[in-house]
This record gives structure tokens, C-alpha cells and sequence, in this order.
């Protein structure tokens, strides 16, 4: 691989990757030989489950090695790598910690992949990138700095928003599951199994379930009008490089936004509240509405029976595991009257709108802090007093 002239900043200095990095091998882990603990084990594409012992007893940064090549994690406690990956710790990096995780971003590893059979990253190749990075480590601890701020400030948030949500769900369980509010059962008609007054219906009773295009169909007709492809994989690590990208000319109800309820009902099962921005809705996905009942109340009952969808998908053992529709229908809401619905909406809206206004901020910072990245990790725009 040929590697590009790079520009040297003054005060900066241009080296090789391999000249500040040591990329180690990961270990094989089969699941079968992994014991019950609280130690992540690290593939390609992230967590993949848990295990009694560390192989790596101090934090690190985690590089897709096969598969989902190119990506980048970070365990902030000891881990465990597989060999579908290269691990890091601070012995390995020859620059400020921190900013080589930065560093790391805008090396554009994920395509590096030279292997058309199984996709790879070459440790050799990845050793070969020309890089430029301030001489002086001080100045890579202050661009380290302004970087972490954005991403220590969305970690509160998403902290938040986790707390926020568990509070919303407690009262909803109480409430909408348990009958009891305020520490007191509500009273049970004998009959309906449900308090005086409400009644029960099936979820596609309750709300929309709009499944997705087959994005395929819609390519791109220039690189302007796009929407990225909103698939299972994204619900988790949100819109990235390896995003496939749609044409906008979609109808507009397949178009999700921040805020919307997304239903994965094929594969991984997962429902989520969307915050990446527009994007196209891919088959296999829900996109749940509603016109009758607010939002926090169908996400919340996807959620109470997200347990039972997900032990039909398991019992899919030819096929990727999924629901039909009629487990919509067979799943049931508690449906409230009237008066005890505004109540509950008035004191669980708020919180599902902290929760989407959280979500926005995210979105912000994320696209700031990913427009000052690159300039800041080239020297295009120097930290003060630098």
C-alpha cells in the first residue's frame, strides 16, 4: 500500500503508525468455554458476552481484526480480546493515551481490508500509515482534552437518559402491570382480571407497526440526495462509515427521525428510541406510531413483552429468529380510562421528553465533536497556546 505525502505542521512530526503503536493479538474464546463473570469479552463488533477471567487486566482500546474490520472500542476496565481482534494498552502506545484514541479515528482503518475472502486488516499494512502528530505530548494531552469534553458531556447524558428511562419504566410496571399506584392496589374486577373501567387490546392494536423497504431497491442517484439505511446493526452503534446509503425519493413515512420507535423484529430483538438523525427504515424494522395513545405508553409495553418476542425468535432455530404479526395481536396492553391516562401522561411525558431532548443534545455535540476532529488531529486548528 502506498501511503499519501502527509503535510507537517510546525511543532508537529510525522511518523508511521507503527512507529507509536503495537497492535497485539487477540485470544480465542469460544462461548462454550466461557464461564459466568463480569469481564466484557471484546470482538470485532463490540461486547459479545461476558467471562469469569481478563486476559487483559488494566484498560485498552479493542481493533476489529476480522469481520467488522477497522472498528474501535474502548474498555475502560479489564477485558477480554478474541482473536478476531488487536488490543491496546497504554504500555503499547508511544503518544498520549487519550489522543491516540482520537488518533485512531480519522485513520480510516475500517478500510484497510485486503482480503476478499474473509475481510481483514493486515497489521503490517496498518503499521505503514504515514501519520503527523504534535512533537510535544502536552499539546496532544490539550487536543485530547477539548475532545474528551464533548464525549465526557455525552456520556452524562446518555447516564442520564438510562436513569430516566428506568424511572419511566418503574412507574409504568407499577402502574399499567402491577395496578398499584401510590403504594395501593388499584381495585380488580374478578372477571377482567383489570381494574374497573379498562380494558385490553393487542399491540397492533394500540399502535402502527410499519416494517421496512428493502433499501437495496432505492440506491443512491447521486451523493447528495441520500438517507443512511437505518438496519438492526445501526440501532446499536447508531449511523457509522460501514452505513449503507439509500435515495431520499422513499415515501416519507419510511423516513425515521430523533424520537421515533424503532422494532427490530428479526435477529437481535430490540426496541430503541431513535437519535442518529434522518434515516431510511430497512425491512426487518418497525417503525411504530400512533394516532390514540402517546409514545412512552406503546414503547413501554413493546418492552414488557420484548421478553416473550424474544423467546418465539430463539425457538427459530432454521432460520433467523423473528416474530410474526400475530404476536402483536396475542400481546396484550392494559388499556386505562381516560382520567387515569391524562394522569399518568402528565407525569410520564415529561420524562420520555427529557429523555428525546437529551437524545438531541447528543446529536449536537457528536456532529461538533466530529467536525472538530480531523481538523484538530491535522493541526488545522491548533489548541490555545499551541
Amino acid at each position: 500500500m502506498k501511503s499519501e505525502k502527509v503535510k507537517v505542521n510546525n511543532g508537529w512530526k510525522e511518523t508511521s503508525l507503527g512507529e507509536v503503536a503495537v497492535f497485539n493479538y487477540g485470544k480465542g474464546l469460544p462461548t462454550e468455554n466461557r464461564k459466568a463473570g463480569g469481564v466484557p469479552v471484546y470482538g470485532s463488533s463490540g461486547i459479545t458476552g461476558f467471562h469469569s477471567e481478563a486476559l487483559i487486566d488494566e484498560p485498552g482500546y479493542i481493533i476489529g481484526r476480522k469481520g467488522t474490520v477497522g472498528s474501535i472500542h474502548y474498555s475502560n476496565k479489564p477485558f477480554y480480546p478474541i482473536d478476531t481482534v488487536y488490543y491496546l494498552t497504554k504500555q503499547d502506545i508511544k503518544c498520549d493515551f487519550r489522543f491516540f484514541y482520537y488518533l485512531l479515528q480519522t485513520l480510516g482503518l475500517d478500510k484497510l481490508n485486503f482480503d476478499s475472502a474473509v475481510p481483514g486488516l493486515n497489521r503490517e499494512t496498518a503499521y505503514s500509515l504515514r501519520i503527523t502528530i504534535p512533537a510535544t505530548e502536552s499539546e496532544q494531552k490539550a487536543i485530547a482534552a477539548v475532545l474528551s469534553s464533548f464525549d465526557d458531556k455525552i456520556e452524562l447524558l446518555r447516564r442520564q437518559n438510562k436513569t430516566l428511562e428506568s424511572i419511566a419504566q418503574t412507574i409504568f410496571k407499577e402502574w399499567f402491570v402491577n395496578f398499584t399506584v401510590k403504594g395501593e392496589k388499584l381495585k380488580v374486577n374478578p372477571k377482567t382480571g383489570l381494574p374497573e373501567g379498562w380494558r385490553q387490546k393487542g399491540l397492533d392494536e394500540i399502535a402502527d407497526f410499519l416494517n421496512g423497504l428493502a433499501m437495496q431497491k432505492y440506491p443512491p442517484e447521486n451523493e447528495v440526495d441520500v438517507l443512511p439505511v437505518i438496519k438492526i446493526r445501526e440501532l446499536k452503534s447508531g449511523i457509522t462509515g460501514q452505513t449503507d446509503k439509500a435515495s431520499k425519493k422513499i415515501a416519507p413515512e419510511y423516513i425515521v427521525d430523533n424520537g421515533d420507535v424503532l422494532f427490530s423484529w428479526s435477529g437481535s430483538l430490540d426496541v430503541v428510541l431513535w437519535c442518529y438523525g434522518k434515516g431510511a427504515l430497512n425491512q426487518h424494522l418497525f417503525k411504530v406510531t400512533s394516532k390514540k395513545y402517546p409514545k412512552w405508553f406503546y414503547y413501554f409495553w413493546i418492552l414488557e413483552h420484548l421478553p416473550f418476542f424474544r423467546s418465539i425468535a430463539q425457538t427459530k432455530a432454521t432460520t433467523m429468529g423473528h416474530i410474526q404479526r400475530h404476536h402483536l395481536s396475542e400481546s396484550l396492553a392494559a388499556i386505562p380510562d381516560s382520567d387515569f391516562m391524562t394522569f399518568a401522561d402528565s407525569k410520564i411525558s415529561p420524562v420520555f421528553e427529557h429523555i428525546i431532548s437529551n437524545n438531541s443534545q447528543i446529536q449536537t455535540l457528536s456532529k461538533l465533536r466530529d467536525t472538530l476532529l480531523p481538523k484538530l488531529m491535522k493541526g488545522e486548528i491548533r489548541v490555545k497556546d499551541f
